[in-house]
């Protein structure tokens, strides 16, 4: 059997076809699953999801809504910063209608700008996140820079293109060639894998403990901003509130004494 044919067999059989973003071609139901997914698990987005994008369709019915009932929808997904800079997108694409650099919309960087045409238009953009990179950098058997993982996933993932290319190679990274304790023995590219295992010098990032940590503090007065109109300044925690009001997340009323979302 051909690489293609097993990776693509193999995608056929194993990829997450059931995730309801992948249902659609929308490009703004894309860009809101893409901008959910970063720095959150699977599990969590499958959760919010439906009800984010039932809440807010288009682009122009979130920019026609407040930031702050936004960040509101935004719940408990944490960093609620990706809720302000998707509105600003919405608001951008509303006005402007989509830009054919995707980059240019306000928190949309190189990977999800790829990640969007390929799923929506099937543009044969390579696009590289972290279990993309981590499959190719096994199968090339080195570290590789984001341009060269882009073109090593195309060369991994030749015979298919766009759309099937990202997500096969993205489901494989998140199901069989995981950062700990691959199951090479089921992978369709164990044969042209030069590690067949963890690559010497990849760097396995963990992110910090949340309990306790300043992460947590400022997610605490935004549950406390969103679940009341008005909470008196001298019931938060100053240092995360002033934090919040610098990245744009939250308003203290004049005179001071009492905050709100934006």
């Amino acid at each position: 059997m051909t690489r293609r044919a097993a990776l693509a067999a193999w995608y056929d059989a194993h990829g997450r076809h059931e995730l309801p973003w992948r249902a659609t071609r929308d490009p703004w139901a894309v860009l809101v699953s893409e901008v959910m997914l970063q720095q959150t698990q699977v599990a969590r987005v499958l959760v919010a999801w439906p009800a984010f994008i039932g809440r807010f369709p288009t682009a122009a019915v979130m920019a026609a809504a407040p930031l702050g009932a936004v960040i509101a929808a935004w719940d408990r997904l944490g960093y609620p910063r990706r809720a302000r800079r998707l509105w600003e997108a919405a608001t951008v694409v509303a006005r402007d209608g989509w830009p054919d650099d995707l980059t240019t919309l306000p928190g949309v960087g190189r990977y999800t700008a790829a990640a969007i045409h390929a799923q929506a238009s099937d543009r044969d953009a390579p696009a590289v996140e972290v279990n993309i990179k981590r499959v190719v950098q096994r199968v090339e058997g080195r570290v590789l820079g984001d341009r060269a993982a882009e073109a090593a996933s195309v060369r991994i993932g030749r015979g298919l293109h766009g759309r099937d290319r990202l997500l096969a190679l993205m489901d494989l990274g998140a199901t069989v060639c995981t950062a700990r304790d691959p199951a090479c023995a089921g992978c369709p590219l164990r044969r042209r894998c030069a590690t067949r295992g963890p690559l010497a010098g990849e760097i396995r990032t963990r992110q910090a403990a949340f309990a306790g940590s300043f992460r947590q503090r400022r997610g605490l007065v935004m549950a406390r901003l969103r679940g009341e109109v008005r909470v008196a300044v001298a019931d938060l925690d100053a240092e995360a509130l002033a934090s919040l009001v610098a990245d744009g997340l939250a308003v203290v009323a004049r005179g001071g004494r009492t905050a709100r979302l934006p």
